[in-house]
């Protein structure tokens, strides 16, 4: 029996087969797909991820160019101005040069001027001597004495700047051994004198006993202040310091009068304008008294002679009177004995000397009614009473207000100087001194520009450091001028003060 083949199963199994590799194509096909779409999508975030930071490096490059140009700004920006500034400074120096320039032209032009006219001279000079000289051989009647006078004049003549040379020589020695000659003599003088001048100030504070003596001293409606103040010419404080009461006036004779007046009137204990008056009456006939005896005394003292009583007078109410807690009237004295002394050690008369140290600051006692200054007062008081003619010039010249006529006015200046200089002799007290201190550097730091201040030497010297963006070189030396005409006409002080103008840069760097 014959078997057939299975077509119908090959057929359904290959149908099968065929739909699974169909059902394998488009499944692989789709995964295939999925994975390219997939890969798409990466390759799409990557580039957009790269895209972004490269965005962002360039905004932060752009950001650092950004800041980097505004700092190349600011520092050309400030480059600019200091070259500009710098181009002022020039512009100003070159036309400060140019002025100078002009100026030594002028002096130039001026000299070249003079130096032709000089040779002008000079040749002229010349021709007049050779036609001199053929005059004198064409002269025969001349006598010989007169030959020999003229030849003489144009030896002179001829020598005349080897002269001045040898003239110039001796004198720059002669100058030399006269200045160590002084040095010795004003040496010696210090070294002798050995007095120290009082720097006692009359008192014008009162102490009281107790303080129920102010009300009697005011009186009823102040009649007794008032009658006080009138008759002595003083101004009576009364506050609420226990114990004391102050008097005060420029005037001290005055001063002194109304103190001791008012001490004998507490200690009497009857204050009424009766007393008052008589009090005062007979308090200044003492004080009159007292000041021709210290004048008297300060006469007979120095051994003087011919010597007014008003004069007298005078030098007695310089004992009152003080001048940078200096007494005035020890001054006088002192200053008499060093102009004696130096006048004896040069040869010179020691009474008119001793005169001249005397009087020179007696102006300071008359009366404000005469006009000019205290050495013109006293100098029209002394020609008025018959004094010499060398002291009154002496006395007129101490401040430098009139020439001096003689080698007396200039030994005055020296001893005047020496008296007030010397230390101790003007002895100021703390307070004061800080005062002055303070005072000069308020003055110096009231301009503006100034960047410190410094008063040293006692006072004797004050520095001012400025800066130099607010003051040029020339602008520097005007403001110390400022300076020193502020002192001078606010500051009252003995001897002298220097200010010293300091404009400087300074660069600085540190390495690390």
């Amino acid at each position: 029996m014959v078997m057939l083949f299975p077509w119908h199963s090959f057929f359904a199994f290959l149908g099968g087969a065929v739909s699974i590799g169909v059902l394998i194509w488009v499944l692989a096909r789709k995964r295939i797909l999925e994975k390219e779409q997939g890969a798409s999508e990466k390759i799409r975030y990557i580039k957009a991820e790269a895209i972004l930071e490269a965005k962002a490096e360039q905004l932060h490059a752009l950001q650092d160019f950004e800041r980097e140009k505004i700092t190349i700004q600011k520092k050309y920006s400030n480059l600019d101005a200091s070259i500009t500034k710098r181009e002022f400074e020039l512009k100003e120096a070159l036309k400060e040069f140019q002025i100078q320039k002009h100026s030594l032209e002028d002096k130039l032009l001026e000299v070249n001027r003079l130096e032709a006219e000089l040779n002008r001279k000079k040749n002229n000079l010349e021709n007049l001597r050779t036609l001199y000289r053929r005059r004198l051989v064409q002269v025969a009647h001349i006598n010989e004495a007169e030959a020999c006078r003229k030849l003489k004049e144009e030896v002179a003549t001829e020598c005349k700047e080897e002269v001045k040379a040898i003239r110039q020589e001796i004198l720059k020695h002669s100058f030399e051994d006269t200045e160590k000659e002084a040095c010795r003599i004003m040496v010696d003088t210090m070294q002798r004198l050995s007095s120290v001048p009082s720097s006692n100030m009359s008192a014008a504070l009162i102490k009281l006993s107790n303080d129920d003596i102010k009300g009697r001293l005011i009186g009823k409606e102040g009649r007794n202040i008032r009658s006080f103040e009138s008759e002595t010419g003083t101004t009576l404080l009364i506050d609420e310091t226990p114990g004391t009461v102050l008097v005060s006036s420029f005037d001290p004779v005055r001063r002194e009068v109304a103190r001791l007046a008012l001490e004998s009137l507490v200690q009497d204990g009857r204050i009424h304008p009766a007393s008052i008056e008589e009090t005062v009456q007979k308090t200044r006939v003492r004080i009159e008294q007292e000041i021709l005896l210290h004048g008297e005394k300060t006469v007979a003292r120095l051994n003087l002679k011919n010597i007014s009583h008003e004069v007298m007078s005078l030098l007695g109410k310089l004992y009152f009177r003080l001048s940078n807690n200096q007494n005035t009237l020890e001054h006088s004295i002192e200053v008499a004995y060093l102009c004696s002394m130096l006048a004896s050690e040069l040869g010179l008369d020691p009474n008119i000397a001793k005169r001249c140290g005397l009087f020179h600051d007696i102006g300071k006692a008359i009366e404000c009614d005469c006009e000019g200054s205290h050495a013109y007062a006293a100098a029209q008081l002394l020609k008025r009473y018959g004094e010499d003619p060398r002291v009154v010039n002496a006395v007129e010249a101490s401040h430098q207000e009139v020439p001096s006529e003689s080698i007396y006015a200039e030994l005055l200046k020296i001893a005047d100087r020496l008296s007030a200089t010397r230390p101790g002799a003007r002895s100021d007290s703390m307070d004061g001194y800080v005062q002055r201190i303070k005072s000069l550097e308020e003055i110096a730091q009231s301009f503006e520009g100034i960047e410190d201040v410094y008063a040293i030497q006692a006072g004797r010297e004050i520095r001012v450091i400025v800066s130099p963006d607010s003051y040029r070189t020339y602008e520097a030396q005007i403001l110390a001028g400022k300076i020193r005409q502020r002192i001078e006409a606010e500051l009252s002080f003995p001897g002298k003060i220097k200010v010293v103008v300091i404009r400087e840069q300074r660069f600085v760097d540190t390495a690390q």
